[in-house]
C-alpha cells in the first residue's frame, strides 16, 4: 500500500491493525498525511503548528522499535494533533491567544502523555477560537479554520480546527475539550463523531480554573474509531476497546420536545425529526419527554462566568488590547458574581443532576439536536438571530448543548444528515451518568442501521 489516499483514508483501527501487522509502516503513515496536510490544509486552516520532522523521526523510532520486537501501544504509528489548548512540551502552545503566540511548554498535559504512551505520533497542533471561548473557530494569531463542505462557512468550535482535519483525512484521530458543545457541535458542522465524556472520565491536568463542566475527549470519523482512541485517554480505557455489538429492543428513548421553548432552526429540526424512525428500527421504545431545563441556563452561565474569570482576569488586567471583546466581557461577568450567586448555582448544578437521573431512570437514552443552527458565515463571529429571536450574547446559540453540559451526563454527535445546501448536521444521543460505554453502543448502533456516510 502505497497510494496516500488508500491510507489516509483508512479507518483508525484498520490503520493500527496494517502497522501492527507490517503491512503499512509507521514511516509510510506519517508521511501520507503529511502529504495530505500540505495539500489541504492551506485551504482549510485547521493545523495551526506543524512538526513534520519532529513526526518523521518518532515515525522512524516507532518502526526500529517494532523491527526489535519490542512492546507496542494501542495506538503505534498513529499520526495525531492535539488541540492547541494542550500543553506539549518543546512545541508552540498558543491556546490561541496573541499573548501566548510564542509560548513552548515544559511539560505535556496528561491526555498527551497517554497518547504518546500509547504510541501515537504527534504531527502538530488543532486550531481553536481564542483561550477555547466559544463556538467559532477564529483567533488573531492564525485566522478562521473554515468547514470543509463549505469553504464560506464556520466549522463550529472550540474544536474546530480537530474536527476539520478529521473530515479531510489529514488525520484519522484526534481531541478537543467541551464545556459548552465544542466537541459535539464542531462534529455536527464537519460530518464527524464527537464525544463529550461524563465528567471525571477523562483526568485533566493542567486544570487550574477548569469549570466542573468541561472535560476532554475524543473526535474521530465513526463511533467505532472514536471507542478505539476513547480506551486510550479515559481511566477504565481498555473496557471501550471491546466491540461494540448490541442490541436495543425494548429499550426507552425520549425524543426532545421543544428544550423548554428555545428557537432551532427549521431545517435542523426537520432533519432531526427523521431520524426518530432509525431508533425504531432498532426495536427502541421512542416516546416524546425531555428533563426539566428550570435553571439550566443561569446555571451554566454562573459557572462559566466564575471559571472564565479565575483563569483569565489577570491577562485580562495586563492585556486588555490582545483579548477579544467577548472574553472581556465573560471575564466582568465573572468578575461581579457573588459567593451567595455562586452557592445557588451550585445547588443547583446538584438539583439538576438528580432531576436528570430520575428522568434516565425510565429512559435509557435521551435524543436532541446538537446546534440550533446550521453553519454559518465563516466572518460572523456568531448567530445574532435564530427563526426571529435575538441572540443577546456570543453563546445564547449553544442551549442544545449547554443544557446537556449543566446534567453531568455523556453525551455525543453523530452525523445524520444533510441539509439541500449541502451542510451535514449531526444528531445528540445523551446517556445515562457514567453510562459512556452503553451510548457508544447505542451511536454505533443508529450509525449503522442509518446507512449514511459521506465524506469530502
Amino acid at each position: 500500500m502505497n497510494q496516500i489516499a488508500d491510507i489516509c483514508t483508512l479507518s483508525a483501527i484498520e490503520m493500527a491493525k496494517l502497522i501492527r501487522e507490517g503491512e503499512l509502516s509507521a514511516r509510510e503513515t506519517v508521511e501520507a498525511h503529511l502529504t495530505q496536510i500540505e495539500r489541504v490544509n492551506p485551504s482549510v486552516n485547521a493545523i495551526v503548528t506543524l512538526v513534520a520532522d519532529q513526526a518523521r523521526k518518532s515515525a522512524f523510532e516507532a518502526d526500529e522499535a517494532q523491527a526489535k520486537g519490542r512492546p507496542l501501544g494501542r495506538l503505534h504509528g498513529l499520526p495525531t494533533a492535539h488541540k492547541d489548548l494542550q500543553p506539549t512540551k518543546g512545541i508552540r502552545t498558543t491556546f490561541g491567544s496573541r499573548i501566548f503566540k510564542d509560548f513552548v511548554p515544559g511539560e505535556d498535559s496528561l491526555l498527551v502523555e497517554r497518547v504518546k504512551s500509547a504510541g501515537a505520533i504527534m504531527l502538530g497542533k488543532t486550531n481553536t477560537p481564542e483561550f477555547g471561548a466559544g463556538s467559532q473557530t477564529y483567533n488573531e494569531v492564525f485566522g478562521p479554520t473554515l468547514n470543509p463542505w463549505d469553504k464560506t462557512k464556520t466549522c463550529g468550535g472550540s474544536s474546530g480546527g480537530a474536527a476539520v482535519a478529521l473530515a479531510c483525512h489529514m488525520l484519522p484521530i484526534a481531541d478537543g475539550t467541551d464545556l459548552g458543545g465544542s466537541l459535539r457541535n464542531p462534529a455536527s458542522f464537519c460530518n464527524v463523531v464527537g464525544l463529550r465524556p461524563s465528567p471525571g472520565r477523562v483526568p485533566v491536568r493542567p486544570a487550574v480554573g477548569l469549570c466542573p463542566l468541561g472535560v476532554e475527549g475524543p473526535m474521530a470519523r465513526s463511533v467505532a474509531d472514536l471507542a478505539f482512541y476513547f480506551s486510550v485517554i479515559a481511566d477504565t480505557g481498555p473496557h471501550f476497546a471491546q466491540p461494540l455489538g448490541r442490541a436495543f429492543q425494548g429499550v426507552r428513548v425520549a425524543w426532545w420536545k421543544d428544550l423548554g421553548g428555545i428557537p432551532i432552526d427549521s431545517r435542523v429540526r426537520r432533519i432531526t425529526n427523521s431520524q426518530r424512525r432509525v431508533f425504531e428500527s432498532l426495536g427502541c421504545i421512542v416516546e416524546e419527554a425531555e428533563p426539566d431545563f428550570t435553571g439550566a441556563d443561569e446555571t451554566f452561565r454562573t459557572l462559566r462566568f466564575r471559571s472564565t474569570s479565575l483563569r483569565l482576569a489577570d491577562h485580562a488586567k495586563r492585556h486588555p488590547d490582545l483579548i477579544k471583546d467577548a472574553l472581556l466581557w465573560e471575564i466582568e461577568q465573572g468578575n461581579r458574581l457573588t459567593g451567595r450567586d455562586l452557592r445557588k448555582a451550585e445547588a443547583k448544578h446538584m438539583d439538576l443532576n438528580r432531576s436528570m437521573r430520575r428522568f434516565m431512570e425510565r429512559y435509557e437514552f435521551f435524543v436532541l439536536p446538537v446546534s440550533q443552527v446550521l453553519p454559518f458565515d465563516v466572518n460572523q463571529h456568531w448567530p445574532e438571530e435564530i427563526e426571529g429571536t435575538r441572540m443577546a450574547t456570543y453563546i445564547d446559540w449553544m442551549k442544545s448543548c449547554y443544557y446537556i453540559s449543566v446534567m453531568d451526563t455523556p453525551s455525543i454527535s453523530v452525523p445524520c444528515g444533510f441539509t439541500s445546501e449541502g451542510l451535514p448536521i449531526g444528531i445528540q444521543i445523551v446517556g445515562r451518568h457514567g453510562d459512556d460505554w452503553g451510548l457508544l453502543q447505542v451511536a454505533h448502533a443508529f450509525e449503522t442501521a442509518n446507512h449514511f456516510r459521506e465524506s469530502i
